[in-house]
C-alpha cells in the first residue's frame, strides 16, 4: 500500500508525553514490529533529536533506527532504506534537507520506496 502520513508538529519531538502520533503511524504498516527509520536531516542529525526518536519508538511495537546522510551506516543507502517500512522525515530546514538528499541521489530512492509500499 502505497500511504504518506504528514504533519506539522507534535509527535515524539515535540510531544513526547503523547505518542498517539507516532503510535498511529507504527500501526499504519499493518506489520508486527515495523521497521521505523528516522531521517534528521532537516535540523543536521542533532544527537539530542536522534536519542529523543529511540526513546519514544523503542516504547512502540517496532524497529527503529536512524539514517544520516553526514554519518552513513553503510555506502547501499537504497539497500538500507529500502527495506524499512516506515521512513520518518523530522523537521527543520527543508531547503537545506532537500539540498542534501538530492547530492546523495535519495528523491529516486523514496519514490523507489513509495512505489514499493
Amino acid at each position: 500500500m502505497q500511504q504518506i502520513i504528514a504533519f506539522g508538529g507534535g509527535g515524539f519531538s515535540m510531544e513526547p508525553e503523547n505518542p498517539a502520533i507516532d503510535r498511529y503511524i507504527v500501526r499504519q504498516t499493518g506489520k508486527r514490529r515495523p521497521k521505523v527509520c528516522f531521517l534528521p536531516t532537516a535540523s543536521g542529525d542533532p544527537d539530542s533529536y536522534i536519542l529523543r526518536f529511540y526513546q519514544a519508538f523503542l516504547k512502540l511495537d517496532c524497529q527503529p533506527s536512524v539514517f544520516s546522510v553526514f554519518r552513513p551506516l553503510t555506502a547501499d543507502l537504497a539497500g538500507f532504506l529500502l527495506e524499512k517500512d516506515v521512513l520518518y522525515v523530522g523537521g527543520g530546514s527543508t531547503r537545506a534537507m532537500l539540498a542534501l538528499w538530492r547530492e546523495f541521489g535519495l528523491p529516486e530512492i523514496f519514490q523507489q520506496a513509495l512505489q514499493q509500499g
